[in-house]
Order: structure tokens, then sequence, then C-alpha cells
């Protein structure tokens, strides 16, 4: 066995081990960390699939910017971890059944008889001056463009909605009136008085 499938069991054995505790985790802030963890080691198994521009902006964009967001998030909601376990039995039958469901349709889609080595061979080692970032520009902006916009919009749609969860209700909470900010007038903030000077007693 080769070092490269050494290196891609044991990262991917630990990147299923991280989406696991992803989903598992009790704590919010915990399967945030677990998610970053994932992320590092699919960024490993990128490089080894000689795509290092890849695994470059999925360190520096997903670990670095979508997820310290999604973790200043789950802070910022303040989570009742015990009302959410209140449903937990609840609903744990539909969801094994869900978690069933899409086990099968990956397993069906990626197969041995779909991914196997005969119909994806490894691929083959590319010159010293090869451009990752110039091939995946030129399928992202011909053949995907649609698909890559459509991306776009939607991660804004999160970004906004992230937004608006931050901006509940909350009593005790002071809140910026625009408006009346704009609408205010000297006399309203401040007040001139006039005093006669002290002048003191004369010695």
């Amino acid at each position: 066995m080769s070092v490269e499938s050494v290196l891609f069991y044991l990262f991917g054995t630990i990147l299923v081990a991280s989406a696991l505790g992803v989903i598992t985790a009790r704590n919010p802030v915990h399967g945030v960390l677990l998610l970053v963890l994932a992320f590092f080691t699919a960024a490993v198994l990128w490089l080894l699939l000689q795509a290092e521009f890849l695994a470059i902006v999925l360190v520096l964009v997903y670990v670095g910017a979508v997820m310290v967001l999604f973790l200043f998030v789950v802070m910022m909601l303040d989570v009742n971890v015990a009302r959410i376990r209140e449903g937990y039995a609840k609903y744990l039958p539909l969801g094994i059944v869900i978690a069933l469901v899409m086990a099968a349709q990956i397993v069906i889609v990626v197969g041995a008889q779909a991914f196997g080595l005969e119909f994806f061979p490894r691929p083959e080692a590319l010159p010293a001056d090869h451009s990752n970032t110039r091939a995946l520009g030129l399928l992202l902006y011909t053949h995907y463009v649609y698909p890559f916009e459509l991306a776009a919009v939607i991660l804004l749609v999160a970004i906004v909605a992230a937004i608006t969860l931050t901006l509940r209700h909350r009593e005790g909470t002071r809140t910026q009136d625009v408006s009346r900010q704009v609408r205010v007038k000297r006399a309203d903030r401040v007040r001139l008085v006039k005093m006669d000077s002290d002048k003191g007693e004369q010695p």
C-alpha cells in the first residue's frame, strides 16, 4: 500500500468521524468546530487529488469566513439546548427513516458500479506548469456559469437569513431608530443654562 493510500484512508476516516460528530454533538459550538475539522480533512483529500487551488479555497473561504460566521451566529442566537432535546424522542423515528433513505440514495449514486476505479482511474500526474486556477476558471465561466451564479444567489440569501435571525425581538435590548435620530434637533439634546459667575468673597 502506497503512502497516498495510507493518507487517504487516514484522513477519510477522520473526515467521516468529524462529520458524524457534527450531527451528534449536543453543544452547537462543538458541532461547528467539528465541521471545521471536517473541512480541513476534506482539503487534504483535495491535495491528494492534485487540486491545490480547491484545497486552499476550502480552507480560506469556508474555514476562515463561513465557519466563523456560523460560529458567531450560533453564539448570538443563544440556542436553548434543553428545549431542543425535548422533541428528540418524538422525531427520532422520522429522522432514522430519512437517514436510511438518504444512505440508500448515496449508495445507489456513489456505488462501486458507477464510481469504481475501472470507471474513474487514478488521475495522471500533471506537469509543473499546470494551473488549477485557470482550468477551474474556464469550467466555471463557460460550461457551469449558470449553476455558479445560482450558488452565489443562494449564499447571498443564506447571509441575509443569518442576519435576520440575529435581529429577533428580545426583552431588555436596545435598538436604533434611524429615522428618529435623523429628525433630532439641537434643542432636544442640548440645553443651555445661563448662570451668574461666582465672584467669591473679597478678603
